[in-house]
């Protein structure tokens, strides 16, 4: 086992590693920006670096500077958590070039998996079902024309290194294709530097449905079941849920035995997520993730399995020790993303937080790195508190995430809560009854 661990990572995720490598009796190392020089991980940690100014392309994105933090400190593996550099191939190699491991999936893994093109061509040489689109990148509007009229509109166009909804485009009509393309490549080379796109058909009522899995170095895959992401604004999930309202037992059983089956084959290791788009019964592979999820803790609540520290372990070369009937699922638990944000518009919201008072009591948990006096910086991800509830049943789960919400007090900056409340109350929401385009409509109503 590891001896000391340097977090690439900063807030609650960094806080989250902290706790499984402490529990394994691990040390810890933290990193740091100068923005980030009284927050909570850095408080908590066993050793701390400053490995820049606030930006994040000179800190947490910063390699060279981590990787001579390690070095300092004496780190012998290094978790990236997510977000950042956590999907950097480039990253993953150095890490392992310089004598550490890397607590995640191999380099190779993560560079195909990045690649969307190249994700689903690998899967779909895996017998796992995609949405019908094109082969491959489409290199000029000729062929993306041929493609919409050959899988019908409404089609969508989306980035080969996209995420985050960067590089996506939608076109309803051929009218609309021109510059649905045209924009979805420039936003491409943009934000990645890649401007290759490619098309899907774009599904009306789609349910954004992921599976969690976990493969060790030796040929044993399992997976911890499904989890609902439909509810997103602007492609970003608000609110997630384990397990889903709209599917079946023995439909998690058949999507869980066909994509452990395509990663045993592929050799995957250590964690990672498969993304589905799901409508009229059918499941539609769209991408993986190679890394932790924001929403890991709704597995972990009705799976009763601590995810960051089964990553370690497998690091380590530990294998499994336990097979796909050993897992069960318990109950039902929802996570809200708080984020420093003004509920209505969205913007953005740092500042100071004067109070902070966290719920609790039975089937409650809260990860978050805010402390009364913390200052929420303007330079990262405005994500600040994850809230998350396991109850019996999806009803219980609802009521007691209801109760919570009216617990949770943030004072000194504006947060999602009242959102989360307004959510939780909606008799859509309540029935299950929604799909990835719900949030948004209901946003603007």
């Amino acid at each position: 086992m590891f001896q000391k661990i340097l977090i690439a990572n900063r807030g609650e995720i960094a806080l989250r590693i902290q706790r499984a490598c402490r529990e394994l009796g691990i040390g810890t190392v933290a990193v740091h920006s100068t923005a980030d020089a009284e927050a909570m991980h850095v408080r908590l940690a066993d050793e701390s670096v400053c490995i820049g100014p606030p930006a994040a392309k000179d800190s947490y994105l910063n390699i060279p500077a981590i990787l001579s933090a390690a070095a300092i400190t004496g780190a012998d593996a290094i978790h990236p958590g997510y977000g950042f550099l956590s999907e950097n191939a480039g990253f993953a190699e150095m890490v392992e070039a310089h004598g550490l491991t890397f607590i995640g999936p191999s380099a190779s893994h993560i560079r195909m998996m990045g690649d969307k093109i190249a994700a689903k061509s690998a899967m779909a040489s895996l017998g796992v079902p995609l949405v019908p689109g094109s082969d491959g990148a489409l290199p000029d509007l000729e062929t993306a024309r041929a493609v919409a009229d050959k899988i019908m509109y409404p089609v969508l166009i989306k980035a080969a290194a996209g995420g985050g909804g960067r590089g996506m485009k939608v076109a309803q009509a051929p009218s609309e294709l021109e510059d649905a393309f045209r924009v979805a490549r420039t936003e491409a080379r943009t934000a990645f530097g890649n401007d290759a796109v490619y098309m899907e058909k774009y599904l009306d009522r789609p349910r954004h449905i992921e599976l969690q899995v976990f493969a060790d170095s030796h040929g044993n895959v399992v997976h911890f079941g499904e989890r609902d992401c439909s509810l997103q604004r602007r492609h970003q999930k608000l609110l997630e849920e384990a397990g889903s309202p709209a599917i079946s037992a023995a439909q998690r059983d058949a999507l869980g035995a066909t994509a452990t089956a395509a990663l045993a084959k592929l050799g995957y290791r250590n964690a990672g997520t498969l993304e589905f788009l799901y409508q009229d019964g059918q499941f539609a592979f769209i991408e993986m993730n190679t890394r932790l999820q924001v929403e890991h803790p709704v597995t972990e609540m009705v799976c009763n399995v601590d995810l960051v520290r089964e990553q370690i372990r497998i690091a380590a070369g530990a294998a499994l020790g336990y097979g796909q009937e050993d897992i069960s699922f318990h109950g039902h638990a929802i996570e809200c993303r708080i984020t420093a944000e003004d509920p209505h518009t969205f913007m953005p919201t740092p500042g100071r937080v004067t109070a902070f008072h966290a719920p609790g009591g039975l089937g409650v948990r809260v990860d978050s790195a805010l402390y009364a006096g913390y200052f929420v910086p303007p330079f990262y991800d405005s994500m600040v508190a994850k809230l998350i509830v396991h109850a019996p049943t999806r009803l219980d789960a609802i009521n007691r995430l209801r109760r919570a919400l009216d617990e949770f007090a943030v004072l000194g900056i504006q947060t999602t809560i009242p959102l989360h409340r307004r959510i939780v109350d909606d008799r859509s929401f309540q029935e299950g009854d929604y799909t990835i385009h719900w949030l948004e409509r209901f946003v603007a109503g």
